[in-house]
């Protein structure tokens, strides 16, 4: 028999959700974690240019979705050796930022390469190491990244403190990308 759903209010919830009419399961769809860092090796910044859709060709962060069986810490890692060949090490939780209209929750950690050596790998074109002021501002993929640049090189060696979160009115949205079949920020 195929599932057939409709939108209910499950018992003991609150939210409308997809329920099976016949078994009676709960499709729950819940944020998802993306992971990643602001990597520097000796002041300049680690940015990779995107081989993927949303925004190919345009910079960004080492980051991606969280991986079942992973720490965050694990996969701000992974994600960093699997598009720029890099191996760092965090010192902390740089920022967690909310974007709710694409049900995704951002930890981003501060970083430093163990060794500039870095490379273009998986989901990524291009690789490269920028002084604060050669950052290419407006080719960068999604506004998190800027906000993460942002915080990063305001706190410069302090220590990180609280994790910033999103500015007053920052969504992230990309109003290139709202509509139907929008892109999500990756």
């Amino acid at each position: 028999m195929e599932p057939r759903f409709s939108r209910q209010i499950p018992a003991g919830d609150v939210h409308e959700r997809d329920v099976c009419e016949s078994c009676g399961f709960i499709d729950y769809v819940n944020p998802r974690i993306l992971v990643g860092s602001v990597v520097t090796w000796e002041g300049r910044y680690l940015l990779c240019r995107r081989d993927i859709e949303p925004r190919r060709g345009f910079w960004t962060l080492p980051a991606g979705y969280m991986e079942v069986g992973e720490t965050a810490i694990e996969g701000a890692k992974r994600e960093a050796w699997e598009e720029a060949r890099a191996k760092l090490s965090l010192e902390g939780l740089l920022a967690v930022y909310d974007l709710p209209h694409i049900a995704q929750v951002q930890l981003l950690y501060r970083g430093v390469l163990l060794s500039p050596e870095v490379e273009a790998a998986e989901e990524t074109s291009e690789v490269g190491l920028f002084a604060f002021d050669e950052i290419p501002w407006e080719d960068l993929a999604f506004p998190t990244v800027h906000w993460a640049l942002n915080r990063h090189h305001s706190l410069g060696d302090s220590p990180l403190g609280a994790p910033a979160t999103n500015p007053v009115g920052g969504t992230g949205r990309i109003p290139e990308l709202e509509g139907p079949g929008a892109a999500e920020e990756v």
